[in-house]
């Protein structure tokens, strides 16, 4: 599984990517065949005052991609909230797949 962070408009901290790469760490026990995953970190509104922390996550797996965007006041909040959503629809496909 390739892993890639990328930050817009701030540079992240050690403790913001370390906490990155263990939640993505994860990953791997919801779907097995995951082959890269892109994270964005951006920092939204920037010319106004306010600074809103957005997080987006893509996964790419063979035959799918998933891909969620949550917003919060902090970075670790909006990833938190991005990766349990993107862990339903991992297993949500997996089950509509089981179905079939």
């Amino acid at each position: 599984m390739n892993l890639h962070i990328q930050t817009v408009h701030f540079d992240a901290d050690q403790k913001l990517i370390e906490f990155v790469r263990t939640k993505i760490a994860k990953l791997p026990q919801f779907h097995d065949r995951i082959i890269k995953v892109d994270v964005f970190l951006k920092l939204d509104n920037v010319v106004h005052t306010i600074k809103d922390k957005v997080a987006e996550i893509r996964v790419h797996v063979p035959k799918a991609d998933f891909f969620v965007k949550a917003t919060s006041k902090s970075f670790e909040a909006s990833f938190d909230e991005a990766f349990d959503s993107l862990v339903n629809q991992i297993k949500r496909k997996k089950e509509k797949l089981a179905a079939a």
